[in-house]
């Protein structure tokens, strides 16, 4: 099935901020309001050579009140592979890597919603890729997207969307869950949509000293073993953070907690920018859509096997208190020199296992621990 019809591009921008709200998640709903990569064949797959989305015309037309809802024929379980990727693809020839690899799964009867993140540096196969030219290999979960980009021929040219093919191949062949649709955000423009929303709210779970940043946001200076001068420090409590500023809290990994403290900040902020969304009624403002799209403009790749429109409305009824944060436990593999990457625990691995058999509730409810909370 084609990614939707390419109807105007105005369309595209109401229902994909009201995607943002029903789907509940910041980078879902981003992907689907900015311009479409292209369609997709029955897996998800781009198709080469697909139009580009028409430029704003005619408002979309209200669905027929005798018809069934869009989505009506959508009932679950559904799954989304959410990607953030390093800010140097900006620079000609960088290798997209996911910094930030999040899955939300909504089971059967979409009454409930899961986001958990998996470690960028954990330990995956990852199967051959012969439109790369990879051969496949147990590396580093990060290194899928980068190895999936390179176009033969082009070393200088990496596609993203063509990364994202053989992350979402990895990250379904480890979980075991079908890839249902995806989007992949670089951190700029996850600054800029942080700014166009008004900066964000959040609950800072522990004292969080930057790395890269200073207080009044320019980039510290590199300097031999790491950064220098004065840092942006987030003390533990409730604050309001700008773009740049809710960016750098969530990329922190050098933290009591390390990659892990990092995975259930930004879970955290993806949560508070869901709340901001609907608590502010944002998906009914049109203007306020728009300024979100400009704000992203080409940071953005989606990549999906569902029309938009009737992905959108099929989640429209996942309550807001039944989008639960999980944090998975892990432990590194090897040490030192001998590092070789990131291994889920048992009771992570076992989560993914119940979820994908229905039990999620009822293995949480045996591990509250799992939950993230604030």
């Amino acid at each position: 099935m084609l990614l939707g019809s390419m109807a105007p591009r105005r369309r595209w921008l109401l229902l994909g901020l009201a995607a943002f709200v029903a789907v509940a998640l910041i980078v879902a709903g981003a992907a689907v309001v900015t311009r479409l990569t292209g369609d997709s064949g029955p897996d998800g797959t781009p198709v080469a050579g697909a139009p580009s989305p028409s430029p704003i015309g005619t408002p979309t037309p209200s669905p027929s009140p005798s018809g069934p809802p869009p989505g009506a024929n959508i009932t679950g379980p559904l799954t989304l592979l959410l990607v953030g990727v390093d800010t140097r693809v900006s620079v000609p020839g960088w290798e997209p890597h996911s910094d930030a690899v999040l899955v939300l799964h909504v089971p059967k009867g979409l009454g409930r919603a899961y986001l958990f993140s998996l470690p960028r540096d954990l330990l995956v196969d990852i199967p051959a890729f012969p439109k790369a030219g990879y051969k496949g290999g147990r590396t580093k979960l990060t290194h899928a997207m980068s190895y999936g980009s390179r176009v033969p021929g082009k070393p200088k040219q990496p596609s993203t969307a063509q990364g994202y093919e053989l992350l979402r191949s990895t990250v379904s062949g480890y979980t075991g869950l079908r890839i249902d649709a995806g989007a992949v955000l670089t951190f700029n423009g996850f600054d800029r949509l942080v700014d166009a929303l008004g900066g964000v709210d959040i609950y800072v779970d522990q004292r969080v000293a930057s790395l890269h940043r200073r207080p009044d946001g320019r980039y510290r200076e590199s300097a031999p073993g790491g950064y220098t001068g004065p840092q942006q420090v987030y003390e533990k409590g409730e604050r309001h953070l700008n773009g740049w500023q809710a960016l750098d809290y969530a990329r922190q990994r050098y933290i009591t907690g390390g990659d892990y403290a990092r995975q259930r900040h930004q879970q955290q902020l993806i949560r508070a920018l869901t709340r901001k969304i609907l608590d502010e009624g944002l998906a009914r403002q049109p203007e306020r859509v728009d300024q979100v799209v400009a704000a992203l403009g080409d940071t953005l790749v989606y990549v999906g096997g569902n029309r938009i429109v009737d992905l959108a409305y099929a989640l429209s009824g996942v309550p807001q208190d039944r989008f639960v944060l999980v944090g998975l436990p892990g432990a590194g593999v090897g040490k030192g020199s001998a590092y070789r990457g990131e291994q889920l625990t048992t009771e992570g691995r076992t989560f993914i296992t119940e979820l994908r058999a229905g039990h999620a509730d009822q293995y949480l409810a045996a591990h509250p621990k799992l939950v993230v909370r604030n």
